[in-house]
This record gives structure tokens, C-alpha cells and sequence, in this order.
């Protein structure tokens, strides 16, 4: 099953870290966003589509953003 949610962010703010509770990808719809993880940086604009890496990481805006973040959620 997937579990998708629409998230609005304005400039200079974040989703603090945290770790995804299964895959997951991250489509930027507006703006531009940073995917932080660790060392590693992904910046995302508009059409782009970001594989959430297995691990901590934090999201933060660049600009006002909108962004869709699918989970793939296991069903018993």
C-alpha cells in the first residue's frame, strides 16, 4: 500500500530529522527543496522525483515549496 502526503513549506523552514518508516520518494511540485542525509545533499525543483534514502534525514526549503512524499507502507 502507499501512503502519500501533500507537504507546504515556507522559505528557510524544515522537517527536522527523521527516519522513513518505509521506501519512499519525495516529488517536488513547487519551489526548491535540500534532502540532507548524513554527508549527502539532494536539491529537488519542480518535476524532479528524490529516492529517500534508508536513513535519518531532514528536509529543508529554499524557497516557499510543495512537495509530495509517497510511502510505501507494508499491510498485514
Amino acid at each position: 500500500m502507499l501512503r502519500q502526503t501533500l507537504i507546504a513549506l515556507r522559505a528557510g523552514s524544515n522537517l527536522d530529522e527523521y527516519q522513513s518508516p518505509g521506501e519512499a520518494t519525495l516529488q517536488v511540485l513547487h519551489g526548491l527543496v535540500t534532502l540532507v542525509a548524513g554527508e549527502s545533499r539532494w536539491s529537488g525543483s519542480p518535476g524532479d522525483l528524490i529516492a529517500i534514502p534508508d536513513s535519518r534525514h531532514s528536509l529543508e526549503a529554499v524557497e516557499d515549496s510543495v512537495v509530495l512524499l509517497t510511502v510505501g507502507v507494508a499491510t498485514s
